[in-house]
């Protein structure tokens, strides 16, 4: 998930390097912490957090098959 996460992320904005994914695992749930550089925020939340939930919605998808789950948390 760590992977997928980071492919998309460092696919979508200008400063690839700054691009951090931390997975934290819990008991039920696997939470995927991503990081990118300020000017990038806009960039992976985009408009009306649209680019945001077509993430969270491949990682559902991705998790269910699985039948894990995931949640994506945009770090500032």
């Amino acid at each position: 998930m760590k992977e997928l996460i980071e492919m998309i992320a460092k696919a979508l904005v200008d400063v690839p390097d700054e691009v951090q994914v931390e997975e934290v695992v819990g008991e039920q749930t696997t939470v995927i912490e991503l990081k990118v550089a300020k000017e990038d925020l806009g960039k992976v939340i985009g408009k009306q957090g649209r680019t945001a939930q077509a993430m969270r919605t491949i990682l559902n998808a991705a998790s269910t098959k699985l039948k894990k789950r995931s949640v994506l948390e945009i770090i500032e």
